[in-house]
Formats: structure tokens, C-alpha cells, sequence
């Protein structure tokens, strides 16, 4: 594994950054090219709606909040202040990424910062985050999401699974693991 870079005593670059930076890549490439294909190719804007079953429909959407449409930024500064917040909050994970000590919560943590960012692009191009896919069954309708939405649900996931289940995702003889990440037996 790579030697951490660190500022300050503080690591900025760990042995699984590059996992991570490579999935949060992946995540946002993913986003960004179904969004290109839906908005351009598809043209969904002019189509509206299409419906791929009984439950399924493809719809254009621009969100102008955070999940569910939630804080709605309707003005310049409402939109860059959401922008500056979700930069921040990648900022952190990367922090995170640094440190981290383990494949899944790296990939987990990738997911995360790459839906982030397609997200974040979305509003610097449209002044809103455009989302597609919605669910509906006997009347009730789910929030309409996108590529980048799965991403980060699947990350998130990821993590809680983690959280309540931490030796899930240890390998084999890392059971033992101590909380700087260390390997090996644990002196008392």
C-alpha cells in the first residue's frame, strides 16, 4: 500500500484514495454521459414523459432544492450557495478517503463524491439538477431521480452497512483490526 500524504500532520492522500478517485470517476462519467444521452439524444425535455411499465416512467424533472426537493433555490445565490455546500461536503469525504482503511468504504466513499459532483455540475450548467426516473404505485409517487441519486443511495448504503455490521466487510484475519486500521494481535 502507499504511504499517506499528509499536511500538517493531517492526511490528504491514503492507500485507497486512488480507489476511491478512480469509482468517484466511474460514478460521474456514468452520470454525466446519461445525462447527455437523455437530455440530448433521447430529448426528453420535448418528449415529457414515457412510461416503461406500470410503475416506471421516465420524466424530466430539474430540481432546484437537495433531496426530495427539499431548500429550493430559486435565485443565483441560492443555487452557488448549494453548489459551495456539496463542494464542501467533498471536500470532507476526501478527507474521509484519506483515511480510510478498508476497499468498500473507499468504493463507498467514490459513489458518494461522484454523484456529488455530477450533481453539482448539473446546477453550474442548468441552475437545477436534472432527474429522470420515477416510481409510482397506487397513486403515490416517489421522488423522480438520476444516475448520480443511485450512486450516492448506493454509497450511502454502503457505509451504514458498515456502521452497523463492521466486520461485514473485513477480510479474513482483520477482525482484530485496531482503530487506526492496524493489523494483527491487540495487546491489552
Amino acid at each position: 500500500m502507499a504511504r499517506p500524504v499528509s499536511v500538517a500532520g493531517h492526511p490528504v492522500w491514503g492507500s485507497f484514495s486512488w480507489l476511491g478517485a478512480g469509482i468517484a470517476i466511474l460514478a460521474f462519467a456514468s452520470d454525466r454521459l446519461h445525462k447527455w444521452w437523455t437530455l440530448n439524444i433521447l430529448d426528453l425535455p420535448q418528449v415529457g414523459r414515457i412510461s416503461l411499465t406500470q410503475n416506471f416512467d421516465i420524466v424530466m424533472a430539474w430540481n432546484k432544492g437537495v433531496s426530495y426537493g427539499l431548500f429550493q433555490a430559486e435565485t443565483t445565490v441560492g443555487r452557488i450557495g448549494l453548489v459551495v455546500f456539496a463542494l464542501a461536503i467533498v471536500i470532507g469525504l476526501g478527507l474521509w478517503l484519506a483515511r480510510v482503511q478498508n476497499r468498500p468504504i473507499a468504493i463507498a466513499i467514490g459513489l458518494i463524491i461522484g454523484g456529488a459532483l455530477g450533481n453539482v455540475l448539473d446546477r453550474l450548467i442548468y441552475g437545477a439538477v436534472a432527474d429522470f426516473f420515477s416510481f409510482h404505485a397506487f397513486g403515490f409517487y416517489w421522488y423522480i431521480f438520476n444516475v448520480a441519486d443511485i450512486w450516492i443511495a448506493i454509497g450511502v448504503g454502503l457505509i451504514l452497512l458498515e456502521s452497523f455490521f463492521p466486520t461485514l466487510f473485513a477480510r479474513r484475519g482483520e477482525e482484530n483490526s485496531g482503530s487506526d486500521g492496524s493489523t494483527g494481535p491487540q495487546s491489552s
